[in-house]
């Protein structure tokens, strides 16, 4: 009897344990490929703070430190609806989500642009080989 007993939680910990890995199996898959996005992400925000630009948001210029530090903030809020750094800049990085009005940037030197093609330049970059 007892060894019937020792069987059976012996089976029910191995069923546990490879029932644990099955279910937690596509999750870490999923992870895999969130870090890809907060790689490129994190790229693009620091590509930000040290480009030295102005940006414009809503009409009113802030430093790049500023702007990372909003886009972080937006990012933060919003990665669940996003699945790639194209995500981020259409959906996060190039409007604000309340008046709608286009970000700009201006670095140094260089004419005013809005922050899709300047990020979109910046994520082609990144992404050659």
């Amino acid at each position: 009897m007892l060894n019937t007993h020792l069987n059976t939680a012996l089976l029910f910990r191995c069923f546990a344990f490879f029932m644990t890995i099955f279910l937690t199996l596509p999750a870490s898959l999923a992870s895999a490929e969130e870090t890809v996005m907060d790689k490129e992400v994190d790229y693009l925000i620091n590509a930000i703070t040290q480009s030295q630009a102005v940006f414009i948001r809503n009409g009113t210029e802030h430093s790049s430190s500023e702007a990372a530090d909003h886009l972080r903030m937006k990012y933060k809020r919003g990665k669940k609806y996003l699945s790639s750094a194209e995500d981020f800049i259409e959906k996060v990085a190039t409007k604000s989500s309340i008046t709608k009005k286009p970000y700009w940037i201006i670095e140094p030197g260089q004419a005013k642009q809005e922050s899709a093609v300047w990020l979109s330049k910046k994520l082609a970059l990144y992404r050659q080989p």
